[in-house]
């Protein structure tokens, strides 16, 4: 099971080729192979649930319709590309959209997502451009939050086995609620509580929203209403302040606020990006360091590159882009608009699809085709650019000074959700570089 966790770290698995925006005005997909909607509100949501991911239901229409299938998600049709040689010719024609933050909002009921598609373009530029302005401002506090974490690491013995899951969640907690909300957040109990509440609507929005199941439970949905209540007047109040107060540090939110947009818009794409943000650098952090523990030579060369382009030097965001083997370590787990849960195990392509193999992305025309679909720095998804950032700083961090050692005799299994994750905790040991 363990190996087909490397098509699992992607929210919606990557919810597949174009999403298309406009209600459409026929209930079938004009030619395209696939299944019609099993409910009109929802689509084929029910299916997907039936599947129990949207990973399982997608490998299964594949199986059946081919390369190219289609389906519903709610009342939007979505085509599926599941072959590497498909992908080849589909050029992303939503490069200016981010599918997956159009769903969470939904899930979320935001009202504002309408409006005219230069409105729309806007926002996500601007969503890009505060990422970017972020993670170029708070790149000092990514190494020294992992810096932090690698410190608590090496006082542990080597017998002790450390929580994965548990300490990337911490870990992503603390980058993304800094680097988007600011210095509001550098309290440990601000942090404590933001988490708190995080959980509880984001475990809503992966299943309850999903299965109906929320609905069906009133102490759940006033649980669920006060946790997303108590996160939007926390971001209410960085809003007005930033609006109101001049501060030398830029953050997410500052380049929502400098974009003429009105405070329900700023707070749905600030509300998005930390829900997503949170969830998606924890995942990926996590997959990244267990995958690491199960192959000492996959570790090993990416030691070596480390210490050939950092040696004693800090990391800087121009020393990263020369870590060309961490970047492929970490890139088939990105997540795009494909799906690539399909994809990466397709034995036409791949000679060993269900290997942990970071090698596989060394060939040319391989890294070509999958840097057309958001690789190499250029995905829309802001909430995966941060991650990638984030992930790429911990991992130079960590392999630096750490051996990541497997727990003898776990076995993890895989969760399908909104968003992969393990089903129980993974657990490591580390011990230190001599």
């Amino acid at each position: 099971m363990l190996d087909f966790a490397i098509f699992a770290v992607t929210f919606l698995l990557a919810l597949v080729g174009a999403v298309l925006y406009l209600y459409p005005a026929s209930r079938q997909a004009a030619g395209i192979p696939g299944i019609a909607p099993t409910e009109e509100k929802d689509g084929n949501l029910p299916d997907i649930m039936t599947s129990g991911s949207l990973h399982e239901f997608l490998v299964n229409l594949h199986e059946k319709y081919g390369p190219v299938v289609s389906f519903w998600f709610g009342r939007r049709l979505v085509v599926s590309l599941g072959t590497v040689e498909v992908l080849k010719q589909h050029i992303n024609p939503n490069r200016t959209s981010d599918p997956f933050g159009t769903v969470l909002q939904s899930l979320l009921r935001h009202q504002s997502g309408g409006g005219t598609a230069d409105k729309h373009h806007l926002r996500e530029k601007l969503c890009d451009h505060g990422v970017r302005e972020a993670l170029q401002n708070g790149f000092g506090l990514l190494q020294k939050l992992s810096e932090e974490l690698l410190d608590n690491w090496l006082t542990y013995p080597e017998t002790q086995h450390v929580p994965l899951s548990q300490h990337m969640l911490g870990f992503a907690m603390k980058s993304v609620t800094q680097v988007v909300m600011g210095s509001a957040f550098e309290d440990d109990q601000e942090i404590v509580q933001f988490q708190k509440n995080h959980g509880t609507v984001w475990s809503e929005i992966g299943k309850g929203f999903l299965d109906g199941s929320l609905d069906k439970s009133a102490t759940r949905k006033k649980q669920y209403e006060d946790a997303l209540t108590h996160l939007e007047a926390i971001l209410k109040k960085i809003i007005k302040e930033r609006k109101e107060k001049s501060f030398s540090q830029h953050i997410f939110i500052d380049s929502l606020v400098q974009g003429n947009l009105n405070d329900q818009q700023i707070l749905e794409d600030s509300m998005v990006f930390s829900l997503a943000g949170c969830i998606i650098t924890a995942k990926l952090c996590t997959w990244a360091v267990c995958f690491l523990t199960t192959c000492e030579e996959v570790q090993k060369k990416l030691y070596e590159e480390i210490d050939q382009v950092l040696g004693k030097s800090p990391i800087t965001p121009e020393k990263i882009e020369q870590l060309s083997y961490l970047i492929r370590l970490i890139s088939f787990q990105t997540l795009v608009l494909y799906a690539l849960g399909v994809v990466l195990q397709d034995p036409n392509t791949w000679p060993s699809p269900y290997k942990f193999d970071p090698d596989r992305f060394d060939d040319d025309s391989v890294m070509k085709t999958f840097s057309l679909l958001g690789f190499s720095g250029t995905q829309e998804c802001p909430e995966l650019r941060f991650a990638y950032m984030v992930a790429t700083v911990l991992l130079s961090v960590l392999v630096r000074r750490l051996y990541l050692l497997p727990v003898e005799g776990q076995v993890v299994e895989t969760k399908y959700e909104l968003v992969t994750s393990t089903k129980e905790e993974a657990w490591i040991t580390v011990s230190k570089r001599s």
